[in-house]
């Protein structure tokens, strides 16, 4: 709520490529309805209700992105208000739009992709706001790397190296410096407990059967599942 209380304080008007993070917002805002990739006039639209009372006029509903190293994340529904002096982005609308996750620590913030929590993007915060710039993305966010054999391990379902080599042979994989343990083939390798030893016998075929149990979608002649 403090990038929105302080909307309304300056008579000069923001900077179009820089954007704060404003978890108090409900919709994204800016004072410009320029450069952006759809951008419409609203005669009647509710205007904006700060922290003080105050209203502001929305004059226009625009669309952007913001570029990142995976896919660019959406800014809908942005809300044009000439009365703006900073362009804020609603946490809440950003998150939902683009099914990630926005992490701030004291030293900035990272959006992750929700599914995978691969970060999609990286800003460091040097004041007491948490600013993105659309024009100078951070170069971690920009850098592309070839594929690890570890990243491709984990998109292809976990294959084993020998069997990933041969799925993808004109790939040029580059293996990580360090030795990694994949934490989800460890759990998925783990041995049931021994059986105990058992003083049963059978006399005929399939007196005793040994099967997994689990529920079956077909019930049988006695009516089990």
């Amino acid at each position: 709520m403090a990038a929105l209380a302080s909307a309304n304080t300056s008579q000069s008007g923001p900077n179009t490529a820089e954007w704060y993070f404003d978890t108090g917002a409900s919709s994204h805002m800016t004072s410009n309805a320029g450069n952006f990739i759809s951008s419409r006039p609203v005669l009647h639209s509710p205007p904006i209700t700060i922290d003080n009372g105050m209203t502001m006029p929305v004059t226009h509903r625009a669309s952007t992105v913001i570029p990142t190293s995976a896919h660019p994340l959406k800014l809908n529904n942005i809300l044009v208000s000439p009365s703006l002096v900073k362009n804020l982005i609603s946490v809440c609308s950003l998150t939902r739009d683009n099914n990630v996750s926005v992490e701030f620590d004291p030293f900035g913030f990272s959006i992750k992709d929700l599914p995978t929590q691969t970060v999609l993007l990286r800003c460091n915060s040097h004041g007491d706001l948490y600013p993105l710039s659309l024009n100078s993305s951070p170069p971690e966010a920009l850098v592309t790397t070839a594929p690890t054999v570890d990243l491709w391990h984990q998109r292809l379902g976990h294959p084993g190296r020998c069997t990933l080599q041969h799925t993808l042979p004109s790939l040029d994989f580059v293996p990580n410096k360090q030795s990694t343990v994949c934490d989800s083939c460890q759990l998925g390798k783990h041995v049931r407990l021994p059986f105990y030893s058992s003083s049963s016998v059978s006399y005929i075929p399939f007196q005793i059967v040994h099967a997994d149990v689990w529920t079956s979608p077909i019930s049988s002649f006695s009516g089990f599942k």
